[in-house]
């Protein structure tokens, strides 16, 4: 444990290090004999200090305990799983962390990544289907497509991004959340993930723009551009509750003295998305059936009709009926 084994500790930073031999591993390549007889000289010396240190104080703990990976550090064992974990964890920044955020031009992790897989998701078996395809065929260097996940509010489009993100972190994806705000630099963002070693999913949350929005071109513009085929690491996945992502008014088509084209300039950002993926609301019966299965893997004891009351109870309180509508009822039930 880093917390109280220094020995540990200097191990996990090395783990965390960017350097020549984790970027060429983090590419899956042989380093140069150079390299790595460099990063055995370090390691020796790195080793050294270590346990020459004495105790420092009552306070101070080097630890005992070898750390992972390292043995006695200086050897090609050590060098043979570096490798291995620097081309199956990435380098730098990218080892441990999942999900990262774009601003102001740098990238920055994010740490509350949320533990979700899609077991943990009820019913849209089809659509999650769907996604899971595309990003397979993403991470294997295949023809994908862009993601536009649409539907109403509570239906599961942001969860299914991140449970499809726990489940292939192994694999080499990464999560970059990117606000409306920041959609300007987009195509900067696609040129700095171009250089890594791994696969990213560029992820824009929540999305809704007016036809006269500065944000509709400039998305439109680097949609236009096909940031992700210049690279083939980068995967930008939307989602909004509306269509067509842009806020839809006859009023203004009205006022257009050619409305076809007005209408054709609404649609022409959500037809750069060559996937296009419904997320539509639960009527009663599929909404009891995510109620039901979530009460069974929470192991709540009831019968099955006053469950049902109980959960349609909840949910005219609420609204209408939604997976999210019916998590929160399991979660107020428990």
């Amino acid at each position: 444990d880093a917390a109280d084994n220094f020995a540990a500790y200097v191990a996990q930073r090395i783990l965390c290090n960017e350097n020549a031999f984790a970027r060429c591993c983090a590419f899956r390549k042989d380093p140069s004999p150079f390299v790595r007889r460099a990063l055995l000289s370090d390691l020796a010396c790195i080793y050294r200090s270590l346990y020459e240190l004495c105790f420092v104080g009552e306070d101070f703990c080097l630890g005992t305990a070898e750390p992972p990976f390292f043995g006695n550090w200086a050897n090609e064992k050590t060098l043979q799983a570096l490798c291995c974990f620097f081309a199956e964890n990435g380098y730098g920044i990218f080892v441990g962390t999942r999900a990262f955020a774009w601003k102001k031009g740098r990238l920055t992790p994010l740490r509350g990544c949320r533990h979700i897989s899609l077991t943990d998701l009820k019913d849209y078996a089809a659509e999650k289907q769907v996604i899971r395809c595309n990003v397979e065929r993403f991470l294997h260097g295949l023809p994908y497509a862009n993601m536009l996940l649409y539907g109403d509010k509570g239906t599961g489009k942001s969860s299914t991004v991140h449970a499809v993100l726990n489940e292939y972190y192994r694999c080499g994806l990464r999560l970059v959340v990117i606000r409306k705000e920041e959609l300007s630099s987009l195509s900067d963002l696609a040129e700095r993930l171009a250089s890594e070693p791994l696969h990213f999913i560029v992820f824009i949350d929540d999305l809704s723009l007016s036809a006269n929005d500065p944000y509709f071109s400039t998305l439109k513009s680097a949609m236009e551009g096909d940031i992700s085929g210049q690279c083939g690491n980068v995967l930008i996945v939307v989602t909004s509750n509306r269509r067509h992502i842009v806020r839809e008014k006859n009023c203004e088509r009205e006022d257009d003295l050619h409305a076809s084209d007005a209408l054709e300039e609404e649609l022409s950002l959500s037809d750069r998305f060559g996937l296009k993926v419904l997320f539509s609301t639960t009527n009663k019966e599929e909404y009891l059936s995510i109620v039901r299965q979530l009460a069974r893997e929470r192991k709540i004891q009831m019968d099955d009709e006053k469950l049902c009351s109980l959960a349609e109870r909840y949910a005219l309180q609420r609204g209408g009926r939604s997976p999210r509508c019916a998590k929160q009822f399991i979660d107020s039930l428990e």
